[in-house]
């Protein structure tokens, strides 16, 4: 067989979209300005799609921070990674800025999210160790499991016996270490993870515990520190992980711990030992959006204004909206029923609403979600407005919710 007979095929991930050249449900193409409203197919639509949570993509004072920073240093600097000649006075700053809003010792810049988790967990986890990690965890977590050398089991979605069951068994011939692994909030569903109960087991069974709290950092709690500050645990959290792809409305993560377990990371972490430094320009924007979200609270409370509005307008409608404590409102699509998901999301746009359908591999077989994100950008029209047309499509497609 020749390597790429596959490629002929609708095998895959979201093969059908493939083999048809989708860039309506897949790979659709918008202006690239985020905003409240983006346009597609030369449609101005209100957008529910990008998880600019505190709507700081548009903040004009982080904008001028990168345009300044790119005139000053180009697209280029640093060159080199950090190990050799991409360190800099301004990245470890913001790294100390980082570990003090983190509450932390230390942190640890990376490119990216998806690496900067791959790169934490894969280096933190050696032969003998065992990773329990939660079943819905992020695609970047599993892959940072798969990564490592020693060994893995799963638990149950946010189910302690499940959990305590694993770490049970492990302790009963233990020969490394274990680290638990989850989200803080779960990207998808919106629902928080069982923090304190998760750090309750840690200490009974001596682990140790890593969150990726991609959708809390900046978001949850009153100051936006994260999930696991809003259960009041965060000094009981071994290594923390945020990105800045989501409420930073940037690119990077950072790992935070204490500077022992940092430093081993910076030291051991492939994807930050063989990657080039975080450009300046961006160095340059999170530093400025980390001021603005310690300082201004008022963002979060829009935010969660128009989320709790935008949960109770499609909840009276009927929808299942989930039970999730998070600024994410997830609208299942009755019986997981792709032909139904597809007809919902094609009526919205025409309308100017745009959503996206979110369907295996990104969640479990058998359930399509429609994933939107209220922003500290959106105004009540856009919700009175999505309501209404959410309201349209269940009458015209009489749906049974």
């Amino acid at each position: 067989m020749d390597l790429f007979e596959k490629c002929l095929t609708n095998e895959g991930y979201f093969g059908d979209f493939r083999v048809k050249d989708d860039h309506f449900f897949t790979r659709p193409v918008l202006e690239p300005l985020p905003g409240r409203t983006m346009v597609f197919n030369g449609k101005r639509c209100i957008q529910w799609s990008i998880n600019n949570y505190l709507g700081l993509a548009e903040n004009e004072e982080i904008k001028a921070v990168a345009v300044e920073m790119t005139k000053k240093y180009g697209t280029s600097a640093p060159m080199g990674s950090r190990m050799m000649t991409g360190n800099t006075l301004m990245h470890k700053q913001l790294e100390k800025d980082l570990a003090g809003f983190i509450d932390k010792e230390s942190a640890i810049l990376f490119n990216y999210g998806y690496l900067g988790v791959l790169g934490t967990i894969s280096s933190l986890v050696d032969v003998n160790d065992t990773i329990v990690i939660d079943k819905l965890s992020h695609a970047s977590m599993l892959d940072g499991t798969f990564m490592a050398p020693g060994k893995f089991r799963v638990f149950k979605h946010n189910d302690m016996n499940s959990l305590e069951s694993h770490l049970k068994r492990i302790n009963r011939d233990r020969k490394g270490g274990i680290l638990i692994v989850t989200e803080g909030v779960f990207g998808m569903r919106g629902d928080l993870s069982d923090l304190p109960n998760i750090c309750a087991l840690k200490e009974k069974y001596d682990a140790r515990l890593f969150i990726d709290d991609a959708h809390g950092f900046g978001v949850m709690n009153d100051n936006g520190q994260g999930t696991a500050a809003y259960f009041g645990v965060q000094d009981k959290i071994d290594v923390y992980f945020g990105t800045f792809a989501k409420a930073f409305a940037s690119i990077g993560g950072v790992s935070a711990s204490q500077k022992k377990v940092v430093d081993w990371v910076r030291y051991n972490s492939r994807p930050h030992v063989f990657a080039k430094s975080l450009p300046m320009a961006f160095v340059g924007a999170v530093s400025k959006t980390l001021e603005i979200i310690r300082t201004d609270n008022s963002r979060r409370e829009r935010m969660w204004a128009n989320a709790n509005a935008l949960k109770s307008g499609l909840k009276n409608l009927g929808f299942e909206i989930g039970d999730g404590a998070s600024p994410i409102t997830t609208v299942y699509v009755p019986v997981g029923d792709i032909q139904i998901a597809m007809q919902i999301i094609m009526r919205l746009r025409e309308m100017g609403i745009f959503v996206t359908g979110v369907m295996y591999p990104v969640v479990p077989r058998g359930i399509i979600l429609l994933r939107m994100i209220a922003t500290a950008s959106h105004i009540p029209e856009d919700i009175s407005t999505t309501v209404e047309a959410f309201k349209k499509v269940r009458d015209d497609l009489n749906l049974k919710l």
